[in-house]
């Protein structure tokens, strides 16, 4: 050795410092790949928690609901799709709802178009604790009915209405949603759809501004 640190030749520590640049980037492609879905999903929650300045709590410990465990009171966990219906956020949407939105999620699926359901059916008690967590997040019942409706006019709490989800989702409905009668009803909420059946010849009628207009 006589006291010398030998040295890669230059060519070979070039080699050796790509090779594990290439590692790393087929690394990072795989698990964007792995996460895209959850991802997706969860940016379309928040999007939609944020439009309800986070009115959209979880049913659990503390809650002061009664009647079941959150799930039976409507609430959906993440990933949710049409074709669960061993929740009773998705078992309880109307049955003509719920048909006309499995298939358009066939056709969507068939365009590599994800849809989940955010959700669906909601009980009167779990929309009413959603209407008074937004007054007290906006201060005022004028200015939370634009964006959560109270029991007795909730789309939800009668089963006509589903939000959906992920940001492709949406904007595929938004372009093909009227011709399976489903139709964005509000202005502000690009995930909220309702059944207009007729839509599917006439095509969808004008949107309301927002949930207190409707």
């Amino acid at each position: 050795m006589n006291g010398t640190t030998s040295k890669l030749p230059r060519s070979a520590a070039v080699v050796l410092i790509s090779g594990a640049s290439l590692v790393a980037v087929i690394a990072l492609v795989f698990l964007t790949l792995l996460l895209k879905p959850l991802a997706s999903s969860a940016v379309a929650q928040q999007e939609m928690n944020m439009a309800l300045g986070g009115a959209v709590p979880a049913l659990n410990g503390g809650s002061g609901l009664h009647g079941g465990d959150p799930e039976s009171q409507g609430e959906l966990p993440d990933g949710v799709t049409p074709a669960d219906d061993q929740y009773p956020g998705i078992a309880n949407l109307d049955p003509d709802l719920l048909h006309a939105l499995r298939e358009a999620s066939a056709a969507a699926n068939a365009e590599g178009v994800e849809v989940f359901v955010n959700s669906g059916w909601r009980s009167r008690e779990y929309q009413a604790q959603l209407y008074s967590d937004a007054i007290t997040k906006y201060g005022s019942e004028e200015e939370a009915s634009r964006w959560v409706a109270t029991p007795e006019t909730s789309s939800h709490v009668s089963g006509s209405a589903v939000d959906i989800g992920d940001v492709d989702a949406t904007a595929w409905f938004s372009q093909y949603g009227a011709a399976y009668g489903l139709c964005q009803t509000y202005e502000n909420e690009s995930w909220h759809y309702e059944l207009r059946p007729e839509a599917a010849t006439e095509g969808c009628p004008a949107m309301s501004t927002d949930a207190a207009m409707h």
